[in-house]
């Protein structure tokens, strides 16, 4: 069966074409998914993200588009990936994946009641003053230590494009965007320890 007819199957519920479907294109979700980093999370992380992608790909695909279901899948899981890295690093997140648990908090002595503390989420002037401050810092050691070639690559990766949509924006080979990306994750290894 060509991969058209098994998504209209799989769109039928027929569970079968839905699995062949994911174990055929699984490869094609593990070369996408290469090309992308999540923040906080592991290559497994990527690839569950991907087949998401894939999945939603089978049910949307339309035959009427005039267009083949590998090429329209391949969209489907760049869309999804580059959904998930603006997700993590987006700022509403960070609330969640600094929180802790109440139940960790300490009792008060006196009465045995739980004391709970809850500081201000929001920063203080002094504290906006020295991030921009630091901020800057950080920018200008990045400017000084890269390459004007590595701060285009570093940017448009920052902006979640993949290593083929750098290639093409930059007119560089996918090996050359990758040999960028390593000397700069090499370059700015200074900024883990500050």
């Amino acid at each position: 069966m060509t991969d058209e007819e098994l998504v209209l199957k799989a769109q039928k519920n027929d569970e079968a074409s839905v699995n062949l479907l994911l174990t055929r294109y699984k490869h094609l979700v593990n070369k996408i998914a290469r090309s992308y980093f999540l923040a906080d999370g592991d290559s497994e992380d990527i690839l569950q993200e991907g087949m998401i992608g894939l999945y939603k790909a089978i049910i949307n695909f339309d035959p009427a588009k005039n267009v083949s279901f590998k090429t329209f899948a391949s969209t489907c899981i760049r869309h999804q990936l580059q959904s998930a890295i603006k997700v993590s690093s987006s700022e509403k997140n960070k609330i969640l994946s600094s929180a802790i648990s109440i139940s960790d908090s300490p009792l008060d002595e006196e009465d045995g009641d739980l004391e709970i503390f809850i500081p201000s989420s929001l920063p203080s002037p002094d504290d906006k003053v020295l991030e921009k401050e630091r901020f800057k810092e950080i920018k200008d050691k990045i400017i000084d230590t890269l390459s004007a070639l590595e701060l285009k690559v570093l940017s448009l990766y920052l902006k979640g494009y993949s290593y083929q949509e750098i290639s093409s924006l930059s007119g560089l080979s996918k090996k050359s965007i990758d040999n960028a990306l390593t000397r700069i994750k090499n370059k700015l290894a200074f900024l883990k320890n500050n």
